[in-house]
């Protein structure tokens, strides 16, 4: 199997050299980076399978460095994780909802950040293998890998957005997806979603699948999950 290669977005010498031997030590490969504008061109040119980024660069922060990466769809799926000293509730969650996959706080340590490293790594080739699964139900067809799908042999046009709703909903039917869940799924393809938001998409998406939009539900508090049976 090909090592897998992590891009360090680190100005701290000192810490960048600690993640540099602790990667490798392990396995990985490494690039480095020191300021925001050099990380933004080495994820450009090498797409590393996963970036390592401080929040407090100097130029481009990591909070804008994560934005550039969610917003190209060259480098929209590549995990990130934040390594940062600013550990309050706010800037952690600034952090996960611009995209990033976890947030580690400095002081850190180098085998509990590798052990959350490679956990988003197996969650992002678990998400990989789901998505090679194109989905048929009771006369709903959606095929992943060309983003299409079909009622009943119909042709059904999607955004991208509606696309990745139904097919979060659809990959496991009964299950119930809060507003939350459906947002963070299509915010990994790079997509501003709201909660609100969400209740306008699944409007147009029941239009789009006309009769079989009746299986998509909603589940009142909570968010909506699609059924098999007809209403």
């Amino acid at each position: 199997m090909a090592k897998k290669t992590i891009l360090v977005v680190e100005d701290d010498g000192d810490i960048q050299e600690v993640l540099s031997y602790n990667f490798a030590r392990e396995g990985f490969n490494v690039l480095r980076a020191l300021t925001g504008e050099e990380g933004v061109r080495m994820i450009s040119e090498h797409l590393p399978d996963l970036v390592v980024l401080d929040l407090m660069l100097p130029g481009i922060d990591g909070v804008e460095v994560c934005r550039k990466i969610r917003r190209d769809p060259e480098t929209e799926n590549i995990p990130v994780v934040m390594l940062t000293a600013k550990g309050e509730d706010a800037d952690i969650i600034t952090g996960l909802e611009i995209g990033a996959d976890d947030y580690v706080t400095k002081p850190f340590s180098p085998k509990v950040l590798i052990a959350r490293i490679r956990a988003v790594l197996r969650r992002k080739e678990g998400n990989k293998e789901k998505e090679r699964k194109d989905i048929h139900l009771d006369g709903l067809e959606i095929h992943l890998g060309r983003h299409e799908v079909r009622v009943n042999g119909r042709p059904v046009s999607l955004t991208l957005t509606e696309f990745k709703i139904l097919q979060l909903l659809a990959s496991r039917p009964g299950w119930v997806y809060s507003r939350g869940q459906i947002v963070s799924f299509v915010r990994g393809a790079g997509y501003p979603v709201t909660e609100r938001a969400v209740d306008v998409q699944i409007v147009g998406l029941r239009k789009k699948l006309g009769e079989w939009g009746s299986k998509i539900r909603t589940v009142r508090g909570v968010g909506y999950k699609l059924v098999e049976e007809e209403a």
